[in-house]
């Protein structure tokens, strides 16, 4: 996708779906709603959620019986309620209505059976099913064909607007498309997103041309990182990756999320980037230290090289061990001995956003790799 230009025959949106084919129809659309959670289970960050109204909407309007399905961090154990969907659906439904319209969010109790086909069979208008979290079940990340069917049985159209994930060939993202017989498009933010991505990379302008890369595995972004660094004059790494390129440049990381794996294979990124002239990787310059995830923390700022223990961009913390809570970047989809991959952590950053000073000084720069909390 990166690589070569975006097929545009093949690149179907809803918007390209005549309303004969959305009208009284199951549609099943996959949102990324995996948002941050506090200890209280609040939603601390509801963008990815506002994110996803256009394409629901769109589909509510069109006469569709809407179900979204989902996952939400990391459970391992099959349902547990601090990986339920409870807290999304009120949400949900809160920002469906704040126009003055009348729309219920129901939670269905599961993603697959009975109970879901009941759900959709008896779906009124105006009525939006909200399927529970997918990763319940360990079948959902295998792509398990028996898993897939159950999941798709009851939809006669599937949309996937959850980008963040689309490149994971899951049961909810890719498995379903080869069970609903109807059309497979992209929503609105799937569309959004190729669309950009194919008109920056793809440019013929002579801009120079700078990506910013976060989450917490290379693994899972190899391919697109290699393609970026092809592409690319300028690609800024953030999120939990960065420890496992800190750590293929020879600092400490102490207990921060590595993929031990995979160091070598940074250490070729990095090495097949020095070797080319114009072309630079940037990782963070310093970090933050807090005494605890919350936007009241106490924090300071220290260097990159001085690593204890490090969460996201610029997110260093202290942890006792016995004490649960109180880790920076450690969140409520991420309790099993895992740190946040996210790139900002919003609980503490408190707008103090190193990545876009970065950029809006980028055509300042004049070839300096030097800025505050980026190097």
């Amino acid at each position: 996708m990166l690589a070569n230009k975006v097929d545009q025959k093949k690149k179907r949106s809803i918007a390209d779906l005549s309303d004969d084919e959305l009208k009284g129809k199951n549609v099943l659309v996959r949102c990324d709603l995996n948002v941050p959670l506090d200890d209280e289970q609040n939603i601390t960050d509801s963008t990815r959620i506002v994110k996803s109204l256009p394409t629901i909407q769109y589909l509510i309007e069109k006469g569709s019986n809407v179900a979204i399905c989902s996952h939400l961090g990391r459970p391992k154990n099959g349902p547990e309620d601090k990986f339920s969907l409870k807290p999304v659906r009120a949400k949900l439904e809160e920002l469906l209505n704040s126009d003055g319209a009348t729309i219920e969010v129901k939670l269905a109790p599961d993603c697959k059976g009975d109970a879901v086909k009941a759900l959709i069979q008896e779906q009124q208008s105006n009525t939006v099913v909200l399927l529970e979290n997918t990763r319940f079940y360990k079948e959902e990340t295998a792509n398990d064909p028996d898993f897939v069917k159950e999941l798709g049985e009851p939809f006669e159209v599937y949309v996937n607007d959850a980008f963040g994930t689309a490149h994971r060939a899951h049961a909810s993202t890719e498995g379903v498309t080869k069970v609903i017989t109807g059309p497979s498009v992209c929503g609105f933010l799937m569309a959004k997103e190729l669309e950009y991505l194919d008109g920056a990379v793809n440019s013929k302008s002579d801009k120079k041309l700078a990506a910013i890369v976060g989450g917490s595995k290379v693994s899972s972004k190899i391919t697109v990182l290699n393609a970026l660094v092809d592409k690319c004059d300028l690609v800024i790494i953030g999120g939990g990756m960065v420890f496992t390129f800190l750590k293929a440049q020879g600092h400490n990381v102490g207990t921060s999320l590595v993929e031990d794996d995979y160091v070598e294979t940074a250490k070729e990124i990095l090495e097949k980037v020095s070797k080319i002239e114009g072309k630079a990787i940037l990782l963070p310059k310093d970090i933050i230290v807090a005494d605890k995830f919350a936007k009241d923390a106490t924090t300071e700022t220290v260097s990159f090289d001085q690593i204890p223990r490090l969460d996201g961009i610029g997110q260093r913390s202290h942890h006792d061990r016995g004490t649960k809570g109180g880790l920076v970047g450690w969140s409520r989809d991420d309790h099993h001995e895992r740190t946040d991959g996210r790139l900002r952590i919003s609980e503490i950053c408190q707008g103090n956003d190193g990545s876009h000073q970065y950029i809006s000084r980028s055509d300042q720069r004049k070839g300096s790799d030097d800025c505050h909390r980026w190097r």
